[in-house]
């Protein structure tokens, strides 16, 4: 019974290619069938009971903006006011379960994404979304699965840690789970983000309030489905559907609130610090403040560097999932020397990429999220085309008549301070400056220096003197480095995720940091001979 099990090794879940003439490529397409020609209806989740009400919502795809796909059921502070409860209610049999069990939950979820969830887990992503094939696989399947499996590896080995003792002391260490209910508030874009941002707390035996962003409601669905498939018990994660206003003043005034973890904007990260700030002394304990933000990530070209490399970061890095990532590629910087065969490897890229519905397979690129995306964006590109600073070198046209669909849009600036060279724009548009050759090392000070964010950057070179002064000058510029490569693409197990500065907190989601913010330890000395007398040897005549 109470025996330290090892647990399964922890891999990372193999990418299908969903190649013609496939077995996956065939699953996934009649599951795409299945949710297009369907309307799902769904309730929040409460105390592990659906829960409805009179305020429907309707739910389109991003790229068929007039075909209804589901709807769900929106819900008010009194549904939070229950769904808190019900955390609180089922938080002692959850956190005195032991850790092995809560374990054997989440490896089991993760074999049923794997298995038989996995093409309708890709389905739902791709449809609700607008993700393309290779997009929604390693996102909604083999991050999230990573992010279960690895979880309970990092758990495995938290719990393995204890202190020294000796033959009259035995000292070890409890990681209690926080005392009261952890909110999650989960973004948009990726699914595997709406699955660990409530799952990682609740693993270490915490009970969670989870708010998934309005446009993931689809995909989050089908990751309750899977939970409690799984054997997650109730009340343990509950899923609200409800404004952040009510969120703000429901959650953050509560006395038993003891931690958020969040993904999403600065902005409203930085709301959520100071509604808590405001709100300290209501709480029984001071509560985690989790979050990963913005980003306005960097690719940097040294004149060493291969031109074709370099376009290939670009195109990939700044218009997969239509730049709707917050590690995109956004601001580059390019020798002057370099840029003609940069703009012709750009070109050549840009020429075969295709954009429209996901359902087509030879579409690389799709549609923007929603309305207010798409005129934020459109903001950028149309100040731009303004601007005597900027050139549209690329893309720039867009159309929202069947579907929120922008350009991949290639932006030439001749001031390195432009709005587009600073502020996250979260969406298809990359802005390049070129610098002189023999300003290396101030453009990578001017690279540190210009935005206010820390997440992802990349510096390309053949010099390895190049490299590492790049390293070092660009030291707190990203929470996640790249040599040679995008900046995205971070694989669980392996670059655990996260920047400082106005990225976040930098808890490094997929790492045992991440988890260790959901347990409070507490340390135990048992002595085995306890003294008899306040006096000590020194005193003796």
């Amino acid at each position: 019974m109470n025996n330290f099990f090892i647990v399964p090794p922890a891999q990372n879940e193999p990418v299908y290619s969903y190649a013609p003439g496939t077995e996956e490529r065939k699953g996934l397409k009649d599951a795409l069938d299945c949710y297009n020609n369907s309307v799902i209806e769904i309730p929040m989740i409460i105390g592990g009971k659906a829960v409805k009400t009179d305020k429907q919502v309707d739910i389109n795809p991003p790229h068929k903006r007039n075909h209804k796909i589901g709807f769900y059921h929106r819900g008010g502070k009194e549904h939070l006011s229950m769904a808190i409860d019900a955390a609180l209610a089922a938080k002692e049999k959850w956190e005195n379960m032991s850790w092995k069990s809560r374990a054997s939950i989440f490896l089991r979820a993760a074999n049923l994404i794997a298995g038989p969830y996995r093409y309708r887990m890709n389905a739902a992503t791709m449809v609700g979304q607008s993700k393309n094939p290779y997009q929604s696989e390693i996102d909604a399947v083999a991050e999230l699965i990573d992010f279960f499996r690895f979880n309970v590896r990092y758990m495995t080995e938290i719990m393995e840690q204890q202190p020294e003792s000796n033959a009259k002391n035995w000292n070890r260490t409890e990681h209690r789970p926080l005392e009261g209910f952890v909110l999650a508030i989960s973004p948009f874009n990726f699914t595997s983000i709406g699955g660990n941002l409530p799952t990682a707390p609740a693993m270490m035996g915490n009970t969670v309030v989870w708010k998934p962003a309005e446009k993931q409601i689809y995909s989050a669905k089908l990751i309750m489905d899977i939970l409690m498939e799984a054997g997650l018990p109730d009340g343990v994660i509950n899923m609200v559907f409800v404004s952040g206003r009510d969120t703000s003043e429901v959650c953050f005034t509560h006395r038993d609130f003891a931690g958020v973890h969040f993904t999403g904007s600065t902005g409203v990260f930085q709301d959520i610090w100071k509604t808590i700030g405001e709100n300290i002394h209501k709480y029984k304990s001071y509560p985690r403040i989790v979050g990963e933000t913005g980003g306005k990530n960097f690719v940097v070209m040294h004149e060493s560097a291969r031109p074709s490399q370099v376009a290939t970061a670009i195109t990939r890095g700044g218009f997969e999932f239509q730049g709707q990532k917050c590690s995109a590629a956004s601001r580059v910087y390019i020798p002057k020397n370099s840029w003609k065969q940069i703009h012709e490897e750009i070109k050549c890229d840009l020429d075969l990429m295709k954009m429209g519905s996901p359902d087509d397979f030879g579409n690389f690129f799709n549609a923007v999220i929603d309305e207010k995306a798409f005129d934020s964006i459109t903001g950028y590109i149309d100040r731009a085309k303004q601007s005597d600073k900027c050139q549209i070198l690329f893309g720039g046209s867009y159309d929202k008549s069947e579907g929120f669909f922008i350009e991949p849009t290639v932006i030439l600036t001749t001031d390195p301070h432009y709005e587009t060279m600073e502020e996250e724009i979260f969406g298809p548009v990359v802005t390049l400056y070129l610098y002189d050759n023999d300003k290396y090392e101030e453009t990578l000070h001017l690279v540190d220096e210009t935005s206010i964010y820390g997440l992802t950057g990349a510096i390309f070179s053949r010099d390895r003197e190049a490299i590492d002064k790049a390293y070092q000058i660009l030291k707190h510029a990203a929470g996640n480095f790249y040599i040679n490569d995008k900046p995205t693409g971070a694989v669980v197990g392996q670059q655990p995720f996260g920047g400082a500065r106005g990225s976040g907190t930098n808890d490094k989601a997929g790492s045992a940091i991440n988890l260790l913010r959901w347990v409070s330890p507490r340390t135990i000395k048992e002595n085995f001979l306890p003294d008899n007398s306040f006096k000590y040897p020194f005193l003796d005549e």
